[in-house]
């Protein structure tokens, strides 16, 4: 009987370094997975595949077998296993119990964090990019090409900031480069982008003054036909067997010949 505590506590120690260990990564495992089947439930609920269909992300993890929202509860998944493991890995003593309190969890969190910003951002950017190239087709200009890009870019560039900030990366050279890139797009869109802000002003003074209506038929630098939509940077015109999509500083500046019938 006297030997029965040391036995006891030999078979506790025991099961406190090999079974529990083993009991906590499997717990971990099950939580895991049901916290992403849970979150891709709740994502989908929420409209993620719809506001992402379309865009370059969302085609990129198609072709890796995935989707949007099942990338995002794998990130959830790896999180809670993670943490799992490390819980894990400090109880049979291999990793010391004070880090993982204190450091470890907010280690991954920032990780985690990171990534999801990075993740946000590439799905924005290839969204804004094909709602500004689907929104504005029909203004038949070059300089329309580099807007989606611009679009996309810069809204990856301060995801990338946020998230490194969050990996407590030194931004400060990165701030300044953003800084120069802001004023490069500045100069750049106020020398790229005059022929377009040309045609919406014209565009606006046109809408509001109206010398010329659809249905009406007109003649604009040689070009005839009948008005078929008067936009903010175009204009659309077109005969029997052309249509014509003028850029309305072009309307302005040569002239409008309204043909009476």
């Amino acid at each position: 009987m006297a030997q029965s505590g040391p036995f006891v506590g030999n078979v506790l120690n025991e099961l406190s370094t090999s079974v529990i260990p083993v009991v906590v990564l499997i717990t971990g495992l099950l939580v895991g997975i049901i916290a992403g089947r849970l979150s891709r439930r709740l994502l989908t609920a929420a409209g993620i595949p719809g506001a992402v269909e379309g865009t370059t992300f969302e085609r990129t993890v198609n072709r890796l077998g995935t989707s949007t929202a099942g990338l995002l509860s794998g990130f959830i998944t790896l999180f809670v296993i993670a943490l799992t493991v490390g819980l894990a890995l400090s109880i049979e003593g291999v990793l010391d119990t004070r880090f993982y309190l204190q450091q470890l969890p907010t280690y991954l969190l920032r990780v985690f964090v990171a990534a999801l910003v990075l993740i946000i951002g590439l799905i924005i950017g290839d969204k804004a990019e094909v709602e500004i190239r689907e929104r504005f087709q029909d203004v038949k200009l070059s300089e329309m090409s580099l807007l989606p890009r611009l679009a996309k870019h810069s809204i990856i560039f301060v995801a990338s900031l946020i998230a490194l900030a969050q990996l407590k990366v030194e931004t400060g050279p990165l701030l300044v480069l953003f800084g120069g890139y802001v004023f490069a797009v500045v100069v750049f869109s106020g020398l790229a982008f005059k022929d377009l802000l040309a045609a919406g002003a014209a565009g606006l003074y046109l809408i509001l003054s109206q010398p010329y209506s659809i249905g009406d038929t007109i003649d604009v630098d040689g070009n005839r036909g009948i008005v078929q939509e008067v936009g903010v940077f175009v204009t659309h015109i077109e005969n029997d067997d052309e249509e014509f999509i003028l850029p309305n500083h072009l309307v302005l500046r040569s002239g409008v010949i309204r043909i009476r019938s």
